[in-house]
């Protein structure tokens, strides 16, 4: 089937207007910049961590063993009854002899030190103390690395993540119309938090350890505080600019 003269001549200047505007468009000239966000929340912890530790010695091993099992069993006990929703596991446990190095001679085993650590998780932070009062009483001799933290799942994560990420979107959109143009999508993304605690808590494991049952049982209960926790987070971002 021909086409007219007329069809063709017709069909010939559509595309030589639709190549003219082409050439005539200007194509958008883009920018990628890198742009950084920092933002910091103070919160209060919701989770205390602390380990707790049963040390025993004896001349013979297996005594030094049995008597750290009675003793760590108690411990554990003690500390589920004042604080039942606590996490206790094994951290450690170590059973090794003791030498003596004297008389420049040959070590010689004087006798045997077993030792049995836990580390208890906690969301009660007013029972820290309860814990600590009552595993002392059942024969803990050495608490320590006390320390409190924040879920994962905190809400404060993402309060934090997001006020630094705003940063970063806020110093793009400045430059973008100082730049005469527009963010046209982000490239890339790159976050990262970190929490960090204003005021330790501290402990001495030492103090009252000496005392009887009935005379600890007595004293009012050890305070722990706890200090706010300050998360940080960094947010960098690479914006395309288009112009």
């Amino acid at each position: 089937m021909k086409l007219s003269l007329k069809v063709v001549c017709i069909i010939g200047f559509c595309l030589l207007s639709l190549g003219l505007i082409g050439c005539g468009r200007k194509p958008n000239k883009t920018t990628k910049v890198t742009v950084a966000g920092e933002a910091t929340t103070r919160v209060e912890p919701d989770t205390a961590t602390l380990t707790i530790a049963v040390v025993t010695q004896s001349g013979q091993a297996l005594t030094a063993q049995q008597e750290n099992a009675r003793k760590s069993k108690a411990v554990a006990d003690a500390v589920k009854a004042v604080a039942a929703s606590s996490e206790v596991k094994t951290s450690d446990y170590m059973l090794q002899p003791q030498y003596d190095y004297r008389d420049n001679k040959l070590p010689k085993i004087i006798g045997y030190t077993a030792r049995n650590s836990v580390i208890v998780t906690m969301t009660d932070l007013q029972g820290v103390g309860a814990v600590i009062d009552a595993a002392s009483q059942a024969g803990a001799n050495s608490i320590g690395n006390i320390s409190f933290a924040l879920k994962q799942t905190s809400p404060a994560r993402g309060q934090s993540l997001a006020e630094a990420t705003q940063q970063a979107m806020n110093k793009a959109n400045s430059i973008a119309q100082a730049l005469g143009g527009r963010i046209s999508r982000v490239v890339e993304a790159n976050e990262a938090s970190t929490v960090s605690q204003r005021n330790q808590a501290i402990y001495d494991s030492n103090a009252g350890l000496s005392m009887t049952r009935g005379a600890a049982s007595a004293l009012a209960e050890t305070p722990v505080e706890s200090g706010p926790l300050d998360i940080k987070s960094n947010v960098q971002l690479i914006v395309e600019i288009e112009g």
